[in-house]
Parts: structure tokens; C-alpha cells; sequence
């Protein structure tokens, strides 16, 4: 397969993905679409501050791992397998673990914001 094609078809497609999310965000809490944990589906705000945050830190994540599997294409010129693959459940991991992080730290176990330090 030409290396080209298979970083598009793989992190292109999680960029493309990326941006739908990004101009399409779910509404309202639902089952199929959008960021879904058990903590992002506590209450309408949490839902809405967990979409966005994830939409934005997906978006960035997946631009960067597009243009570097690109470049990795451009810079080897030996046969590619495993390594867009790597990089596509990296861009994941870490889109899902700094919003998880930025929900605890903005919202507590019920579901309630925390107040502002000040």
C-alpha cells in the first residue's frame, strides 16, 4: 500500500472526524455522538464544557499527528506499518486524558463546579 494513502486513510480520517466534531457538536446528552463518559454525562454543563473542551484538545492533537505521519512518510522512505497507528491512539489518549483531567479539576463527583481559587 502506498504510505501516503495509509497515513490519510488513518490520520486523515481522525483529522476529518476531528473537525466535524468541532463545527457539529452534539446538543444534548445522547447515547451515540459526542464525548461520552460517565462523568461528561452527569449533567447538561458538564456535557457542553466536556464537548468543547474535547472538540478543541481532538482538533489540535489530530492536526499535529496528520502533519507529523505525513512527514514521517516524506522523511522514511522505507516501508511504513505500525507507526501512524501508534500515533492515531496517542492523539486519542491524549485528547481523553487532559479533558478528564481538566473535569476534575472543574467539576466535582456529583457533578457540581467547583468555585474558582482565587
Amino acid at each position: 500500500m502506498n504510505p501516503y494513502v495509509y497515513v490519510v486513510s488513518v490520520n486523515g480520517l481522525l483529522f476529518f472526524f476531528s473537525l466535524v466534531f468541532y463545527f457539529f457538536p452534539p446538543k444534548k446528552i445522547n447515547s451515540i455522538y459526542g464525548y461520552r463518559t460517565n462523568k461528561s454525562m452527569k449533567n447538561e454543563t458538564i456535557w457542553h464544557f466536556a464537548n468543547v473542551f474535547f472538540n478543541k484538545t481532538l482538533l489540535k492533537y489530530a492536526a499535529i499527528s496528520f502533519a507529523f505521519s505525513l512527514l514521517f512518510v516524506f522523511i522514511l522512505s522505507v516501508e511504513i506499518t505500525w507507526q501512524p497507528m501508534v500515533i492515531l491512539l496517542l492523539t486519542l489518549a491524549v485528547s481523553v486524558i487532559k479533558t478528564e483531567q481538566v473535569l476534575s479539576q472543574n467539576f466535582d463527583e456529583n457533578g457540581k463546579k467547583l468555585n474558582a481559587k482565587k
